[in-house]
């Protein structure tokens, strides 16, 4: 397993100005998605029309797991709410899919923890 993490601009490097902006913006969306994680054993963060998210739901649903899911806009909307999302989770795409408060990844991984029994694990 990698342990080592991407850089991350510390907040000593960017302007007051800029830092309040980067702060401010969309914090409802980030409280509504934390307070989702908080209440809810699995989470699925997405946008309409994408066909990642559509099978991941199809994924959790085929094995029994119940989720809350959360939709912000599609591809022609929303998309600032969710550059929110992506910069508080640093996670980059859509799904984004959470178990018990811990990012377990898009699709791909969502299905492989699936296959493999870790969200049940995790579950516990």
């Amino acid at each position: 397993m990698n342990t080592q993490t991407r850089p991350v601009l510390d907040a000593s490097r960017v302007s007051p100005e800029a830092l309040g902006l980067l702060t401010s913006k969309h914090t409802d969306v980030v409280t509504e998605v934390e307070n989702a994680i908080a209440k809810n054993a699995i989470v699925v963060v997405g946008m309409a029309q994408n066909p990642h998210v559509r099978k991941v739901r199809k994924a959790l649903s085929d094995a029994g797991l119940e989720f809350t899911y959360l939709e912000y806009g599609s591809y022609f909307s929303e998309w600032r709410k969710r550059l929110a999302i992506k910069l508080w989770s640093g996670w980059g795409t859509f799904p984004q899919v959470f178990v018990k408060g811990v990012l377990v990844g898009g699709e791909d991984l969502t299905k492989a923890a699936i296959e493999s029994g870790k969200i049940r694990e995790m579950l516990k």
